[in-house]
């Protein structure tokens, strides 16, 4: 929804955003473009009077702004369907789907048609740090006077299956007609939303079923999940990564793979990124950009400089030869995966991950068994939590190696005391997590 604001305000509309929880990178960034941000949802905000409301998928029935607009019969529409109306309409739209992976491969290809020259508009769930922010429309460079006349064709968008509103249930990326679209994975999640993985495989094959036969599906050719939702009926090209017959890297080392299509290699892509989901990231936005014209060269030339995004394994810095990452990961498999990356990264060095289960699918319980096994590859593991019953299910299966705590100041002294120079402290939340991050850094100094 901070994207959206931003894509309006850039588009000449005047905007202003309300939420009940407003906290960094997202605040900041809106609050650098001029966007005023109103905490809370006041049914008095009805007097600011504007031309429609646009509705995120957090605001429910009995939300006091919400039943003001409705009482009044006031136009309202949701953040997916607007943009879907007034931005990606006459855009060719390459849309990034999947459990894991969406925001930095979408980062990822932006970066490559950024890269290529053509200032492709965007909409990402994070803060690519290749950009200045998560969204833009996507003009084409300036004139003389500093007036951009054309917007650029391509919109890289982050396509989520999570519902679009509470008026309609259906997924958000359903609306964004896409012409390339990236299928990543395919797992169970959202567990507050959908019943169990079949719902979930119904709505990306609603996605599959408008995508033109002139467009390209790009999937995960080693996910059973998105193979079976393929087999419900395609209309569209496939291409395949992490396979030998279609794309797939060869790695050398910690930083070099050999991209190869189709057997043929395409070149060596040297970076500084962490892990197998990120090569498999990569290829997925190789295949996409390449669909849209774009040379693979050209494409592992600007990976080779591609800076990641905010929140995702992004180093805070290093303390007494300590160094500590802020990680979004909140699901057993991408938790799995970025300890994996880690390890393959710092060898014998002693991994301590802090996590928050903040996720409603997390909560709810749905990945207590699951959850122990993604975290056997850390060291030490702290839990934050405020249910101990909670915790003490999830956590039991870890012996010594777990600990959890309810207080955020007992967490950071526990994580200190227990800390030694060389180690590698990996803070997981899909939230603010109280701003352990620099409090953790300074009890460390």
């Amino acid at each position: 929804m901070g994207g959206i604001a931003a894509i309006a305000q850039e588009s000449g509309h005047k905007v202003t955003g309300c939420d009940q929880n407003v906290y960094p990178p997202m605040s900041t960034q809106l609050e650098s473009l001029g966007i005023e941000l109103i905490s809370g949802f006041s049914a008095d905000q009805i007097e600011l009077k504007p031309d429609i409301f646009v509705i995120g998928n957090v605001v429910t029935r009995g939300n006091p702004l919400m039943e003001e607009i409705l009482n009044r019969n006031l136009p309202y529409i949701s953040g997916p369907q607007w943009l879907s109306e007034n931005i990606l309409n006459t855009r060719w739209v390459l849309a990034v789907a999947g459990t894991h992976g969406k925001t930095t491969t979408s980062s990822m290809l932006a970066w490559i048609m950024e890269y290529a020259g053509l200032h492709p508009g965007y909409l990402i769930g994070g803060v690519p740090e290749n950009f200045d922010t998560s969204a833009r429309a996507g003009w084409m460079p300036s004139d003389q006077q500093g007036i951009s006349h054309e917007i650029s064709p391509f919109f890289v968008i982050e396509a989520d299956e999570y519902d679009t509103a509470f008026f309609d249930k259906r997924s958000k990326f359903v609306h964004y007609h896409p012409k390339t679209v990236i299928l990543n994975n395919l797992e169970f999640d959202h567990a507050d939303i959908f019943e169990n993985l079949a719902a979930i495989k119904r709505q990306f094959h609603h996605l599959i079923r408008v995508v033109p036969n002139q467009g390209l599906i790009v999937a995960n050719g080693k996910d059973n999940n998105l193979k079976h939702v393929l087999e419900q009926g395609c209309w569209t090209p496939i291409e395949q990564f992490g396979i030998e017959a279609s794309w797939h890297m060869a790695t050398f080392d910690k930083r070099a793979s050999e991209v190869f299509l189709a057997g043929e290699s395409q070149g060596i892509l040297e970076w500084d990124l962490l892990g197998i989901h990120n090569r498999m990231n990569a290829l997925a936005a190789l295949a996409a950009a390449r669909h849209a014209g774009i040379p693979v060269k050209t494409g592992i030339e600007a990976l080779a400089r591609f800076k990641n995004v905010k929140r995702r394994m992004e180093k805070r810095g290093t303390v007494n030869s300590i160094t500590v990452y802020d990680d979004f990961a909140h699901h057993p498999t991408a938790i799995q995966t970025t300890v994996e990356g880690l390890r393959e990264r710092v060898g014998n060095a002693r991994i301590i991950v802090v996590l928050e289960p903040r996720s409603n699918t997390m909560k709810m319980g749905v990945w207590k068994d699951k959850l122990t096994d993604s975290l056997s590859g850390a060291d030490k593991v702290f839990c934050y939590s405020r249910d101990a019953e909670w915790t003490e299910k999830v956590f039991s299966g870890l012996g010594e190696k777990g600990q959890c705590y309810r207080d955020l100041q007992q967490l950071t002294v526990a994580i200190t005391d227990f800390t030694v120079p060389g180690d590698h402290i990996v803070i997981m939340s899909n939230g603010g997590f109280g701003g352990i991050h620099e409090k953790l850094m300074n009890a460390l100094r």
